[in-house]
């Protein structure tokens, strides 16, 4: 996939651009419904013989527009989202900087400039997809405004738990610690990506060494407590519970930040320095303050079990 990065005005040349159909938003998650606008487009792409263009934006509009409701924590940093959509098939991602200039074109340029001006033939969005200034342009204004030049689809409403499937419900998920929700409405395991640095080094001293992890991005981390998650360290994949929060057990003063420390399976390697990701898949329990060691590694010893037992099944 090749990855442009515009900002506006834009400098490309129409005939330069692979004649394309286009999968328009921001996709933050790349979750269910994402995937099937970008999948529509694909399907599309291929009855047509053209190629599959993904546009995005970047920062989040909110975060221009000054909106209250501007997401501080994004589900999928932009490094993470490109590769996600790179994954889904795309020929080229255009992502695109979203600032004040961008936002302020009418809904007529945005098509006439970064639809058909990109040589896309036919667009697909979402049902709630919006664009050009104040958030006027529509899917259902998006036919005028491409001027017969260009096809478009609307995705209509994915749900879960009849519910629309969108990244704020899956922030809402992940703030509350149900991460199993939030797997199946992103379908993959909820991820972070950081690097492994020095701890207090306390775990291996009660038998259960762990790996702390500085994050690389603002994600969206779970809730104190302890969950049952899948590490990725230099290629290979492992099992283990990872506990965020204050280690109250050891500290009377709360640290001003949680750490996240993850105790993985069959694993014995010094692997300080080294990127990990790590997938969420089970909230086991929350954290809590336990009457000294020998209670609190009883307790890591039935966390890891209650984990084995859950991915055995």
């Amino acid at each position: 996939m090749k990855t442009i990065h515009i900002s506006h005005p834009h400098h490309l040349q129409k005939e330069e651009q692979p004649a394309s159909v286009m999968a328009l938003g921001y996709f933050d998650g790349v979750h269910l419904g994402h995937r099937k606008v970008i999948g529509t487009a694909r399907q599309i792409a291929e009855e047509k013989g053209l190629s599959l263009a993904v546009m995005t934006f970047h920062p989040h509009p909110s975060h221009v527009l000054g909106r209250d409701k501007e997401p501080k924590d994004l589900i999928t940093p932009l490094e993470d989202k490109i590769s996600q959509i790179g994954r889904l098939g795309a020929d080229v991602l255009y992502v695109v900087k979203f600032d004040e200039a961008f936002a302020s074109l009418s809904p007529k340029q945005f098509a006439e400039e970064y639809i058909l001006g990109l040589n896309a033939r036919h667009a697909v969005g979402g049902f709630d997809f919006t664009y050009g200034k104040y958030g006027k342009g529509t899917m259902e204004t998006l036919p005028d405004d491409l001027n017969g030049k260009a096809g478009c689809t609307t995705v209509e409403k994915q749900t879960e738990q009849d519910r629309k499937i969108s990244s704020t419900y899956i922030r809402s998920a992940l703030q509350d610690g149900d991460v199993e929700l939030a797997h199946t409405l992103l379908g993959q395991p909820y991820f972070i990506r950081g690097t492994v640095i020095h701890g207090d080094k306390r775990g291996r001293t009660i038998g259960f060494p762990t790996a702390n992890v500085g994050l690389h991005n603002s994600y969206i981390v779970p809730p104190t407590g302890v969950y049952a998650v899948k590490a990725e360290i230099k290629g290979e994949v492992y099992e283990g519970v990872c506990n965020i929060g204050y280690k109250p057990t050891f500290y009377e003063k709360r640290p001003d930040q949680p750490s996240i420390e993850v105790h993985l399976f069959n694993f014995q390697q010094d692997v300080y320095g080294e990127d990990v990701k790590i997938e969420w898949y089970k909230r086991i329990r929350s954290e809590r303050k336990f009457n000294g060691i020998d209670e609190l590694t009883a307790q890591i010893g039935k966390d890891k079990q209650e984990t084995i037992r859950f991915f055995s099944k």
